[in-house]
């Protein structure tokens, strides 16, 4: 439903489920040019109301410091509204708790907020949107590992910097639970010993990763068992504990995870034709690997949003501009 700033009060007074019921809506659509015309405390008022919504806030226009408080997703041109509109109307449930989630990060230290994606991420597990992607899956046959591509991670020490490698290229260092366990241990090892002053993590193979194993989603088949394993073993935690240590550079695709975990070190390069993705909502999910809080640390809650809502792809440069990486290097 779409609502300007002369007819916000009104459903400021009415059940927010009823208007989208009334609208046919997946979500709420502003209008940013009428934000302008609010006064000072009513904007403040009216962006409290907007962050309390059970649904994605949509702002169509340019982005303004106004949207800040109002919306969860700024969109510019009309053509990616009716794709943005289709994808929730789609994954009602991911979109909401991908946007609440969001919204509570932004008051929140990144490790409290890695508890609050978990939890979300928990949540969708068990739901219904979740649950019909994987039915259509129809059962993802495991890759095999070679028995001669040797450890996940390889490690190499250089005097104060120790080089870790993504050794699983023959699965395009999907984000495996061998590959989780084996970072995890390895990211110990450099918050644990003082005389390691940087890590270097970079991946063999065609590309940094193609982010988690198909074959491995929904094998838990217990969500918050699921949470206690995220809770002893995350990554993601380690990294931001200490996120000055942790030097990522990745080429070509990073879905997922694999580019959820590298925001989460204090510098990224990237390779000139390097992609980025957050397909997550598309199997009814969020990010899960502590991506919710690496990237919208990195780029804001709002474009974090646009990436996931929309599905899209962002190129390196784009990424750069974003601040999603720091460089680009070959």
């Amino acid at each position: 439903m779409a609502l300007d700033a002369t007819c916000y009060r009104s459903a400021m007074l009415q059940s927010i489920a009823d208007l989208l019921e009334q609208s046919g809506q997946p979500a709420l659509i502003l209008h940013l040019k009428d934000l302008s015309t609010l006064p000072e405390a009513e904007l403040k008022r009216f962006g409290n109301w907007c962050q309390r919504q059970p649904c994605p806030v949509i702002g169509l226009g340019a982005d303004t410091e106004l949207a800040a408080d109002c919306v969860d997703v700024v969109i510019e041109q009309e053509s990616e509204l009716t794709r943005l509109l289709k994808n929730i109307e789609q994954f009602p449930q991911a979109a909401t708790v991908l946007v609440q989630v969001l919204r509570t990060l932004e008051n929140l230290s990144p490790v409290d907020g890695l508890v609050v994606e978990s939890l979300g991420y928990a949540t969708l597990q068990s739901g219904s949107e979740f649950k019909g992607w994987l039915a259509k899956q129809g059962g993802q046959p495991a890759q095999a590992v070679d028995a001669d591509a040797g450890p996940p991670i390889l490690v190499t020490r250089r005097g104060d910097q120790l080089d870790l490698v993504l050794n699983r290229p023959g699965n395009d260092n999907a984000y495996t639970v061998e590959l989780r366990d084996a970072l995890f241990e390895a990211l110990n090892v450099v918050l644990m010993d003082q005389d390691i002053r940087r890590a270097r993590i970079s991946a063999n193979g065609r590309c940094f990763s193609s982010g988690g194993a198909l074959s491995e989603f929904g094998t838990v088949s217990d969500p918050a068992f699921a949470h206690q394993i995220r809770s002893r073993a995350f990554p993601a935690r380690l990294i931001l504990s200490s996120p000055d240590k942790f030097h990522f550079h990745v080429h070509k695709a990073c879905i997922g995870s694999g580019i959820e975990l590298p925001a989460c070190g204090g510098y990224v390069t990237a390779s000139p034709k390097t992609l980025f993705w957050l397909p997550e909502l598309s199997m009814g999910l969020i990010p899960g690997a502590g991506g919710c809080v690496s990237i919208s640390k990195r780029i804001g809650r709002r474009r974090t949003a646009y990436m996931v809502l929309l599905n899209k792809k962002i190129d390196a440069q784009t990424a750069l501009r974003w601040g999603l990486i720091d460089a680009i290097a070959e």
